[in-house]
């Protein structure tokens, strides 16, 4: 198998009333997981890195090791670039053969964040790369991406369909009160908002920071048509968790071989409990 965009997965899990997870990685053992437990339960699976995650690993380190995975899984693999700011960057790697992108402009004024995807969208169709875009701004961290609780705010129903429009982006990442990291307290979701995001748009909708999220919240969100969640925070805070666990048993451990083990195994707990709660096994 290669490397797909997610715009045929995301319809069909729209048509079909599931979501299909996004999981952000970080290194191979990541991706050895999130390739393993997907062809286990054959379940559809994005994986996503940020700026940072291709900055570490190298580009072509990633696309080379998805490639492996997808070929040993006999499995569709989407490699997502979450939250890309630079059109030369994006261009760059899509030349590379990624063919999944999300384009963040959510930080610009809207004309600008208009203007700024349609451009991404101009150039990744010509490869035919899917684009997600995000319409609102959502609070907390991931990398170095950090937003205030104060400067994040809500996705308008009507702004999203001119934005949609004028764009012609696949899929359409909301803000409806979720937030990136971990939540301090029970998150509140804004499901009268995304009914009527809904209501005046076709396309799949994304729900980013899931981590944390309750299921029951998850699982109406993909009732009101998310059909792409992403996971990230609960993957490296279940990997760390069980590495220092290792650690604190033996702490005479110098063989990442054996040390990083536990890790791979929580994170696979992780893996298939998301894929559960988003409906998407054996839906490959």
């Amino acid at each position: 198998m290669y490397l797909i965009s997610n715009r045929e997965m995301l319809l069909k899990a729209q048509k079909q009333g599931y979501a299909v997870p996004a999981f952000n990685v970080h290194n191979l053992e990541t991706v050895q997981v999130i390739a393993e437990t997907a062809a286990e339960l054959q379940s559809p699976v994005i994986m996503a890195g940020t700026p940072g995650t291709f900055s570490y690993a190298g580009t072509d380190y990633l696309v080379g090791i998805c490639r492996s995975a997808a070929k040993r899984h006999d499995l569709p693999l989407a490699l997502h670039l979450d939250h890309h700011e630079e059109l030369e960057d994006i261009a760059t790697k899509v030349r590379a053969g990624i063919r999944s992108v999300m384009i963040d402009g959510s930080h610009l004024p809207f004309e600008q964040n208009i203007a700024l995807v349609a451009q991404a969208v101009a150039l990744c169709h010509r490869y035919g790369a899917s684009v997600e875009a995000e319409l609102g701004r959502l609070g907390g961290q991931e990398d170095d991406l950090i937003v205030d609780a104060a400067d994040g705010f809500y996705t308008d129903p009507n702004a999203a369909r001119e934005f949609v429009a004028a764009t012609g982006i696949d899929s359409l990442a909301v803000a409806i009160g979720s937030a990136h990291g971990l939540y301090h307290g029970e998150p509140k979701l804004d499901f009268d908002r995304l009914a009527l995001i809904r209501e005046q748009l076709e396309i799949p909708l994304v729900l980013h920071g899931a981590s944390g999220i309750p299921e029951a919240m998850v699982k109406r969100a993909i009732s009101l048509g998310v059909c792409k969640v992403n996971v990230a925070t609960e993957l490296k805070i279940a990997f760390a968790d069980a590495v220092k666990s290792y650690f604190s048993q033996h702490p005479e451990a110098n063989d990442p071989r054996k040390y990083i083990v536990p890790g791979k195994l929580a994170m696979k707990e992780v893996v298939a409990e998301k894929i559960r709660i988003c409906g998407s096994a054996g839906m490959l």
